[in-house]
């Protein structure tokens, strides 16, 4: 049996564990924690399905309380009396919250289990969306950026989440499910907008008002979140088991010579006085801030782009990134087949340079005039529906494979508030630099960004590798 099977058949439910199992010098570190005790692995596969699942809709209630409020927001700015500068807050107030909160409650997660620590974050997103439906009784942008903020917060689980997902999977396939999970994350930010234009349309002409309850086109999408949050939470509560990561003495078995040589390797240091595992670390925290910083910049001008240089109303440039974010939802769910021929190295290197010669494409455009849409529909394309989706997938995957064994909820809650940093500053640098220097200087940045990303990615390609096994 070679050593990734091993890892596989580690996990297994304590009860059924032979009590004459070999614990000789061959096998690797497989310290057992209870919280994977409880869940039976096959070589391929999660058994416990339900769990998974729930998880799954929790990551997707996450990025919905964007998604669906999206296409109402910057209207509803308006009516408060905002300007284009209160809804750049409004929209970095969400990622703010998650900042906030991501390392604590991965730390929650390790200490005190994945259900309580859902079910808190859940209930501070149902506050968040009441919050949200109340803003414009209020009339006050402030108030919205802060139900905004709570939003944020109550959706600050990715780490908890890609935790919980990284303890109940083997290693080998590792990939492939965060792939399926950043499937649907993807799919809450770029295809539930759909949704909230659906619920613009079905209630533009409407405002019906009982006391505090108030339905409109600004409201019904935060009212319809809040029952969704609400099934979130009775399905927390009724179905999901829980599991809290605990380390039993016994169950620690002597690990192998190759285990040993990746070790002491990892824990050599380096000239900035950082182990070779910490600048692993902190080496896939960078690439995740890359490329979600440089999607988030499209997040943030892609409309201004489509408009002012290929004259491209909002609406076909919405329904571009919405059809393009649906092909790269697609795309994560074939990550498994992807990945059978392709490494985790591979897969980043890949993507950030398609993103970057998307990028890069937009560079011979003319500012002053206007260019051919094929052009945006190209770049957007190699963006959304192929660089993002596969390159971030695969980082997450490789940095869940080098932390290993070891808690993930505190790593991987830092991994995803540096995402959400990138989300908060790109945006507005990017914003500065088309100001004073323009579009196609911004797009050269983004492209160098992403460049030397890649190199250095391909640089440390061998320690990454070695590390992740």
């Amino acid at each position: 049996m070679d050593e990734e099977n091993r890892n596989s058949t580690s996990y297994r439910k304590m009860e059924n564990v032979d009590p004459n199992y070999p614990l000789d010098g061959k096998d690797d570190d497989m310290s057992m924690a209870a919280s994977i005790a409880s869940s039976v692995m096959t070589a391929d596969g999660i058994e416990d399905t339900t769990g998974f699942a729930i998880v799954c809709l929790v990551i997707l209630i996450g990025d919905m309380a964007r998604g669906v409020m999206f296409p109402s927001l910057w209207l509803l700015v308006e009516t408060l009396g905002g300007s284009s500068v209160t809804q750049g807050y409004a929209v970095a107030a969400f990622s703010f919250g998650r900042i906030l909160v991501s390392p604590m409650f991965g730390t929650w997660s390790v200490k005190h289990g994945y259900s309580q620590t859902l079910l808190i974050s859940c209930s501070i997103l149902l506050v968040g969306t009441l919050f949200y439906a109340q803003a414009q009784n209020v009339g006050r942008p402030e108030f919205l950026i802060f139900a905004q903020i709570l939003l944020g917060i109550g959706s600050g689980t990715l780490g908890v989440t890609r935790a919980f997902v990284a303890e109940v999977t083997a290693t080998r396939n590792r990939t492939t499910y965060m792939a399926w999970i950043t499937a649907v994350q993807y799919a809450g930010f770029t295809v539930t907008p759909f949704v909230g234009a659906f619920f613009n349309e079905i209630f533009q002409d409407t405002d019906f008002k009982i006391g505090l309850i108030r339905i409109n086109m600004f409201t019904a999408p935060a009212y319809f979140m809040s029952i969704t949050v609400a099934l979130t939470l009775f399905m927390l509560s009724k179905h999901f088991q829980d599991r809290t990561r605990s380390q039993n003495p016994k169950d620690i078995k002597k690990r192998s010579a190759k285990r040993a040589a990746i070790d002491d390797h990892a824990n050599q240091m380096t000239v900035v006085g950082l182990s070779i595992y910490d600048c692993c670390i902190v080496g896939c925290m960078m690439l995740n801030v890359a490329t979600k910083g440089s999607i988030g910049c499209f997040e943030t001008l892609g409309i201004s782009i489509a408009e002012s240089l290929f004259g491209i109303s909002s609406t076909i440039a919405g329904t571009i990134v919405g059809a393009c974010g649906t092909v790269g939802v697609i795309s994560l769910l074939s990550m498994g087949k992807i990945s059978q021929f392709l490494s985790d190295i591979q897969l980043i290197c890949g993507g950030m340079l398609v993103m970057a010669i998307g990028i890069l494409s937009l560079t011979v455009i003319e500012e002053d005039d206007e260019n051919p849409s094929w052009r945006y529909l190209l770049s957007i394309f190699m963006i959304y529906s192929v660089g993002y989706p596969i390159g971030h997938t695969a980082v997450i995957g490789l940095f869940s494979k080098i932390v290993g064994r070891r808690p993930q909820g505190t790593l991987l809650g830092w991994f995803a508030s540096a995402g959400s940093l990138a989300r908060l500053v790109f945006p507005v640098v990017s914003g500065y630099v088309e100001h004073y220097l323009g579009f196609v200087t911004l797009f050269y940045i983004l492209t160098g960004v992403l460049g030397v990303s890649t190199v250095v990615t391909l640089y440390n390609q061998n320690t990454l590798t070695m590390l992740s096994q």
